[in-house]
């Protein structure tokens, strides 16, 4: 288990917080280290200003993140790697709603509280699977937000990495040698650039349909609303493909610099 795994995956989380922002449509508000004001006035019980955000210390950061959301989800009881996918989700979207997509894939009871049941399920399970499965559900939550298109190319890019470096979390702590789990991250890599290419032909295809379709129809009396109808659900299916596509590249870069760097 990973006791004192909370640096190493707050090292992650905070690589991708970064410093300092108040950007206009990020619900939080001003922010540092991926600590919002609303946060810190919580935390220091009193009102504070933007000021006081930006001169958040490294120090009082961690406590916050060890408070608030690594005891929460229990992460020192969790496997190695599945601490930092339900940790950085947690960060994200609430501890409970991580701990929560942590149980469906575990197939748990989802009560949002990590208990026995959920650490000996944890415990057995295949951590690589489990960490690909909640990374793919937390992935989908957030392109179901309102923000997601504000905020799309930077989440998803965050969730690609999160799932590489905690898979090569969890080969480390099964005592997997480097060559043995830098093959299996090289093969996430290929395997997941294969499926944005498969991704992208399909799109391709499906677009193409769509278009001979409608211009086949011009010629005939046909029913405008359905061709309206099956043109807007072949552009859905496109944008869809192409973003799976795009966060598959997304996902092949992060797993091969992670391999290379095993």
């Amino acid at each position: 288990m990973a006791k004192g795994n909370l640096g190493a995956c707050l090292a992650v989380t905070l690589a991708h917080e970064g410093g300092y922002s108040d950007h206009p449509s990020d619900p939080g508000g001003a922010t540092n280290m991926g600590i919002t004001i609303g946060r810190l006035r919580e935390v220091r019980g009193r009102a504070v200003t933007k000021a006081d955000v930006k001169a958040l210390t490294l120090d009082e950061a961690k406590a916050i993140y060890e408070r608030y959301y690594w005891l929460p989800i229990r992460g020192g009881d969790l496997p190695a790697g599945v601490d930092l996918a339900t940790f950085d989700f947690g960060v994200n979207s609430g501890p409970s709603r991580g701990v929560k997509y942590l149980q469906a894939v575990l197939g748990v009871a989802q009560d949002g509280a990590v208990g026995p049941k959920t650490i000996g399920a944890a415990s057995r399970a295949d951590g690589k699977a489990v960490i690909q499965k909640l990374c793919a559900k937390r992935l989908a939550f957030m392109q179901g937000l309102a923000v997601w298109s504000t905020f799309k190319r930077g989440w998803s890019r965050r969730v690609a990495d999160v799932e590489a470096k905690a898979v090569a979390m969890w080969l480390r702590a099964e005592g997997l040698a480097s060559a043995t789990a830098g093959k299996v991250l090289a093969d996430e890599a290929a395997k997941a650039s294969k499926a944005a290419g498969n991704q992208n032909s399909t799109s391709t295809g499906v677009a193409g349909g769509s278009a001979v379709g409608g211009a086949h129809a011009l010629a005939y009396d046909v029913n405008w609303l359905l061709i309206g109808a099956g043109v807007a659900v072949a552009a859905f299916v496109v944008v869809a493909l192409i973003a799976r596509a795009r966060h598959n590249r997304e996902r092949a870069a992060a797993y091969q610099a992670i391999a290379a760097a095993v």
